[in-house]
């Protein structure tokens, strides 16, 4: 059955409930009220810092939108999803709400003048922090508005010309003004669809491979071209405190403009033909060119080539610059990589990757700054004595950072930190930034002392940390750590010898809140917010993390929640819903180690198995499933057997603890994770249903690679095969729920995905149930959406799992 959007506009459905099969448009539903309440619940306002902490930023989110908000004509083109209304991307949910937080007395202060109708992003602060400007997008355009600092009065500063389909369209200037990607005012009318197509469309190679990805919402023919230079057709402008405009340089299809340090230079990605119909918009060619802060080109940087013929491998790369960057501790210093082996890591060579700078006025001869063998893995800049420069290898999870001395090419790199990427008990964590006199972030450090701040991984799971790290004895001293019952990690450092900084803290039943907390003064920590728990309702679920050993020993993990008042033991068994997700390393031992905390907040999102917890179920979470392949050997070529001996590991693990029902459990699982799922139901009976939700179930349609699969299908047609639960639909004997997003366009999870191993499922006799979400992308976001979500896996949950034993005793 093919289905269509004109003839299917909500939902395709297999009524098994009634035993009777039909197709068609139902309503949308709404989950019982316990769940309800909770997907109901108010969010909580996120929060950003002012430069030294003395007030922050609390933005109030919207609720999610209804479905008709998501029914808005869209356009999906290059890989983009625009609203040709507003020349902004589509499906985007804005802030409805901005207050100032003093620091210290806890004053609020609501900024007033906010737009009637807010739906506000992309805010942004002066150097000074006497300003911030923010975006408003309204039906029919995006305008560009300014709170004063002063007054916390907003005002409207431009009408509705900003261009927000690509990159980033707003930039403050050192002297507060503000450079904007406007909408070309001479772009003219929307180019209309012809009436016949012209002629034929066609592609042609001649002989260079291109393998690509499955990617989604490509361009198709001539009219979609014309659509996306339409709308990437944009104008520079400066803009005064006031609303004057003034136009930089010409027009042209820009996709991102960068303001160099110091103001006085602006880098600008301009995409040009030819479009491609086989790679979104982020692989078309372009020219990078440098203008003055007044529009005049000074240099014709790079001209970057149609990236339609990259070599397969997680760890190929284009050739030519890329990675085009500005100094953050230089006034206008460019940096870039470029790749030795033409950009296929198969290729063996000694320097696989330079890394190059060119400083203003861009006359000279670009000059060697680096090299490494591996990848370029970025810069983390300091001064022009020190910066920690980033290298990393994908096949092998290697993650390598050493010490440049940028004034000095000719030293050695100094490797100060080398680890698997995978490897959190061995992760010392990343730089504390600051900012410096142009603005931009920067490392605090003090001589080789470098302030770090890290996950904390252990095996009592994540205990974050603050730390100096010695760089020339690659040890660490620990400044302050998170401790038991609580998670808390640093959210900013206040002062240049990090003892005085805010946290973000919280429990199982308190939700985060900001902390003030000072190591040298040794009073103690100060709450500065007051956030409420939106989850009441579940504040008196219990939660552990559990370890337990799969067959092979290897050490898994995994967090329980049960009902309030559960006593194991005591208490029958419950139905268990399992949530989880696979994951591939490449070493046992990292493997081995606990993930996420036992501590944090129990927040409930919209696709979270927590809801269940409320209806008398108890709930597996973060299912550790780890698929290894040391050395030569790839971890997917002993995906089934690991993947089924990671689920008797946990099912042995929650009924041994007296927790759960073996007869009645679940397993699901999102994207990668309904993939998971019908593979534990194609090889095993060990659950009572499954739940699958955006899945991706037949791995041919992903022919060169997907997820850490790095072989092409010729390579290994055995593994692209073994691993694809539509090659075994034939063998499914468990009850389950697909779910989909009819417009998903995240890559290889096509809706097609969902329908055609509904169809053979439905070929081979399985219970099956198929719902595709109207208007839905790959994440689902409207309101009636989640509630029908919700409802559907709780039908699916109350009559395969629950009453699976009073069913059976019936017979």
């Amino acid at each position: 059955m093919k289905i269509r959007a004109t003839k299917i506009f909500a939902l395709v459905i297999f009524l098994g409930f009634q035993g009777v099969e039909l197709f068609g448009q139902s309503t949308y539903q709404t989950p019982p009220k316990a769940i309800a309440d909770l997907v109901n619940a108010p969010s909580t306002p996120s929060v950003r810092w002012s430069k030294n902490g003395e007030w922050m930023l609390l933005m109030e989110r919207s609720d999610n939108p209804s479905i008709e908000t998501l029914s808005q004509p869209e356009l999906k083109i290059a890989g983009m999803r625009i609203n040709p209304a507003t020349s902004g991307p589509s499906r985007q949910i804005g802030v409805e709400n901005i207050k100032i937080k003093k620091t210290q007395s806890g004053e609020e202060i609501q900024i007033t003048g906010l737009p009637s109708m807010p739906n506000m992003g992309g805010m942004s602060f002066s150097h000074d922090e006497k300003y911030m400007s923010f975006i408003q997008t309204d039906a029919d355009g995006i305008s560009l508005w300014l709170v004063d600092m002063n007054t916390f009065s907003a005002k409207k500063l431009t009408d509705k010309i900003i261009n927000d389909v690509y990159g980033n369209p707003v930039a403050w200037t050192p002297d507060n003004k503000l450079l904007v990607k406007a909408v070309n005012p001479t772009r003219g009318e929307i180019p209309k669809r012809p009436a016949a197509p012209a002629g034929p469309i066609i592609q042609e190679t001649t002989g260079d491979a291109a393998p690509s990805r499955t990617y989604q919402d490509l361009l198709e023919n001539s009219y979609d071209e014309a659509l996306f230079a339409y709308f990437m057709d944009s104008q520079l402008m400066k803009i005064d405190l006031e609303g004057n405009k003034t136009p930089i340089g010409p027009s042209g299809m820009i996709k991102s403009m960068d303001l160099s340090p110091d103001g006085n230079y602006i880098m600008v990605d301009l995409i040009k033909k030819p479009f491609s119909y086989l790679v979104p918009a982020s692989r078309f060619p372009y020219d990078v060119e440098i203008w003055s802060i007044d529009g005049k080109k000074v240099k014709a940087l790079a001209q970057i080539p149609l990236d339609e013929n990259r070599p397969t491998g997680f760890d190929a790369t284009v050739t030519g610059p890329r990675n085009i960057n500005w100094r953050a501790d230089k006034p206008a210093m460019l940096y870039w990589v470029e790749a030795q082996d033409g950009g296929d890591a198969r290729v063996e060579v000694e320097v696989r990757e330079i890394i190059y700078t060119l400083a203003a006025p861009f006359a000279g001869a670009k000059q060697k700054l680096a090299t490494t063998p591996y990848r370029f893995g970025g810069i983390i800049w300091s001064d022009d004595s020190f910066a920690i420069m980033g290298e990393r290898w994908s096949r092998t999870r290697m993650d390598k950072r050493s010490i440049i001395n940028p004034s000095d090419p000719s030293q050695p790199k100094q490797v100060i930190i080398e680890r698997s990427s995978d490897d959190l008990y061995n992760d010392p964590g990343d730089p504390v930034m600051v900012e410096n006199e142009f603005g931009e972030n920067v490392m605090l450090r003090k001589g080789d002392l470098v302030y770090m701040t890290s996950p904390g991984g252990s095996p009592e799971g994540d205990m974050p940390y603050l730390s100096t790290f010695n760089t020339k004895t690659k040890e660490e001293k620990i400044l302050w750590r998170s401790q038991a019952p609580f998670y808390e990690r640093v959210a900013k450092v206040l002062n240049d010898d990090a003892t005085e900084f805010i946290t973000i803290k919280e429990s199982t039943d308190i939700q985060p809140n900001y902390w003030l907390v000072n190591t040298k003064k040794r009073i103690a920590p100060r709450q500065l917010t007051n956030f409420d728990n939106p989850y009441e309702s579940i504040k008196g679920i219990q939660k552990q993390l559990v370890t337990y050993k799969r067959n092979d020993g290897l050490n898994l993990s995994a967090v329980i929640y049960t009902p309030e008042g559960f006593e194991p033991g005591k208490d029958a068994p419950l139905p268990v819903l399992m949530w989880a997700y696979p994951r591939e390393y490449k070493s046992k031992e990292v493997a081995a180690q606990v993930r996420g905390s036992q501590y944090s907040f129990t927040r409930v999102s919209s696709g979270s198995p927590l809801f269940w917890v409320t209806r008398g179920y108890a709930i597996m979470d973060r299912t550790e499933m780890p698929i290894v392949g040391e050395g030569d050997k790839e971890p997917n070529d002993y995906f089934i057997d690991q993947l089924v001996a990671n689920a008797e590991a946990a099912i042995d693990e929650i009924v041994d603890l007296g927790i759960g029902d073996r007869d009645r459990i679940a397993v699901g699982g999102h994207s990668y994770g309904a993939f998971m799922t019908a593979n534990l139901l194609s090889h095993t009976n060990l659950f009572a249903a499954g739940i699958a939700r955006s899945g991706a179930y037949n791995r041919t349609l992903t022919p060169f690679g997907f997820q850490y699969e790095q072989r092409t299908y010729w390579e290994a047609p055995e593994v692209y095969f073994n691993m694809s639960p539509f090659s075994f639909a034939h063998k499914v004997e468990t009850p389950i729920l697909l779910l989909h997003g009819q417009a998903d366009n995240n890559s290889g999870t096509f809706p097609i995905q969902s329908e055609r191993y509904y169809n053979a499922l439905k070929g081979h006799g399985a219970t099956a149930r198929l719902v595709f979400l109207p208007n839905e992308s790959h994440g689902y976001a409207a309101k009636e959406s989640i509630n029908h979500m919700l409802w559907e896996m709780d039908n699916w949950l109350e009559k395969y799992v629950k009453e699976k034993n009073v069913v059976e005793r019936t017979k």
